[in-house]
């Protein structure tokens, strides 16, 4: 997919948040990059139905990004390092855009932060870390670059991406979020500087999937009905169908399974019963509609089977795998009369809607807040880094699970450092352990523990081995700079709005 470059000065940068606290960066909104992820409702609905279908199993299969083998693992170099390119800034947390002087000493974990759901370019299910954080439709999330945009094709952004806060164990207490637009850095999508390594992504309002209620509802109500449904077929009583048939709005919904002896008949027959046939689809859709031998039996039906039913049928019906990612097979049946007394079963369809199995859960912000973010900050200020560790070092020892998140707590580094693995020259290091997984999670400036805010000064990039043991012992992230802020304030005003 094609970068879509944002110019400077452009109408998206020319307007309210966008326009504050660009002095002297007018130059760097030329480097906002923003690319599509879901682009409409139905497109989002179906990759919030990917992931939580079957009881969110999905989102348990995804494994910790790995875009970091043992070997990128390698001691940081001192480069020439970074320089402000502008003077510092920030935008507040939501929940403090008026100032507060409460101080507090005790530590809790940002309800902010999740876990960022995609699969790339292999066909992968894969999470990294991210936190939700302020902007003016509070529909934001901040992460790593390499969360966003797959590097492994340097093509397009990851598909099916989605936005968790909170997630644990294959819970999604506070909804789904799915995201709309992507802004990254235009050095990191054509060229791959992790220098740049760095995403703002906006979400549509999240949703919430839930088992739901079953209701028994008419043909018409089903059909007209946007949700999720069902139809299942029940078998009823010679003299049930006779009253059924009875109803011509009813034949698609009664019908008979013809025993061995059946007789075939015309639909005028006396007490003539109706059975469907299964045909291929072209001749299904060369079938006329109405009574009659040969006639459509109501329409297609499509059903979810396992990946070996689905390899092993044959047909007459088609068989795809459909957008969400399941294995789909779609029955066609045309009409088939016979004399009575010879069809041995008779069934009817009952419809359902299921009602309550998703609701609409507000804007990300109004949910879990939204962390604040600064840029062109001096080093050497404490941060808490929060992420989702998961992965082995580089050694095999595997002391975290990703099921729970971390945080490490220091001074990040005066000295800023690179890595040559992938050639960076302006990160900023800090003394931590966390291993991969915690990609994406947010280094946090001016943490309010009672609060559990502050801002976003930072996500996790790389990981690092200093001491030579084999074992992660500092990461670095990208330098915020006056790029990092025109990046974000183009995505700080755009809208995404609502799935449901």
């Amino acid at each position: 997919m094609k970068r879509i470059l944002i110019p400077a000065g452009g109408a998206i940068l020319a307007t309210g948040l966008l326009a504050a606290g660009l002095a002297g960066t007018a130059t760097a909104a030329s480097d906002v990059a923003s690319d599509p992820m879901a682009k409409s409702a139905a497109d989002a609905k179906a990759i919030a139905d990917f992931w939580s279908g079957t009881n969110n199993a999905a989102l348990k299969a995804a494994k910790e990004s790995n875009v970091w083998d043992a070997g990128d693992v390698a001691k940081l170099q001192s480069k020439g390092g970074y320089s402000a390119d502008s003077k510092p800034g920030s935008s507040v947390p939501i929940g403090q855009e008026k100032k507060t002087t409460v101080k507090v000493q005790n530590v809790n974990l940002p309800k902010t932060i999740g876990k960022v759901f995609f699969v790339n370019s292999k066909g992968e299910k894969k999470w990294c870390s991210a936190t939700s954080i302020q902007s003016k439709y509070r529909n934001l999330v901040a992460t790593a670059g390499h969360c966003v945009y797959d590097t492994a094709t340097n093509s397009d952004v990851m598909s099916k991406w989605v936005f968790v806060p909170g997630y644990y164990q294959g819970k999604t207490p506070f909804g789904i979020y799915v995201g709309k637009q992507a802004f990254t850095h235009y050095d990191f999508d054509v060229y791959e500087d992790y220098d740049r390594d760095y995403a703002f992504v906006t979400v549509y309002n999240g949703i919430q999937l839930g088992a739901g209620t079953a209701k028994k509802v008419s043909k018409s109500d089903f059909e007209k009905y946007q949700g999720i449904k069902d139809a299942k077929d029940v078998e009823i009583t010679r003299d049930e169908f006779r009253k059924c048939k009875l109803d011509p709005t009813s034949i698609e919904a009664c019908w008979a399974k013809r025993g061995s002896k059946a007789e075939a008949a015309g639909p005028d027959y006396p007490n003539a019963e109706v059975a469907k046939v299964e045909v291929a689809k072209a001749a299904y859709e060369a079938a006329k509609v109405g009574k009659g031998n040969g006639n459509k039996f109501g329409e297609p039906v499509t059903e979810n089977v396992t990946k070996a039913a689905y390899d092993a049928y044959t047909g007459p019906g088609t068989k795809v795998q459909d957008a969400r990612g399941n294995w789909t097979i779609t029955h066609y049946y045309v009409q088939q009369w016979y004399k009575p007394g010879t069809a041995t079963k008779f069934y009817k369809t009952e419809f359902f809607i299921i009602e309550g199995a998703a609701k609409d859960v507000g804007r990300l912000g109004d949910v879990v807040g939204g962390q604040g973010v600064s840029w062109n900050q001096p080093t050497g200020k404490y941060v808490r880094v929060f992420g989702y560790p998961a992965a082995p070092h580089p050694d095999g020892h595997k002391n975290y699970t990703g099921i729970t998140p971390k945080w490490c707590y220091g001074k990040t580094s005066k000295k800023v450092v690179g890595s040559a693995a992938k050639k960076i020259e302006e990160h900023v290091a800090l003394k931590c352990a966390m291993t991969e997984g915690a990609d994406g999670g947010p280094w946090l400036l001016n943490y309010s523990n009672s609060k559990r805010l502050g801002y976003v000064n930072g996500v996790t990039s790389t990981f690092n081995d200093q001491d030579g043991n084999k074992r992660v012992d500092y990461i670095s992230s990208p330098y915020f700079d006056g790029e990092t802020a025109a990046v974000y304030k183009s995505a700080a005003n755009v809208w995404s709005g609502k799935i449901l």
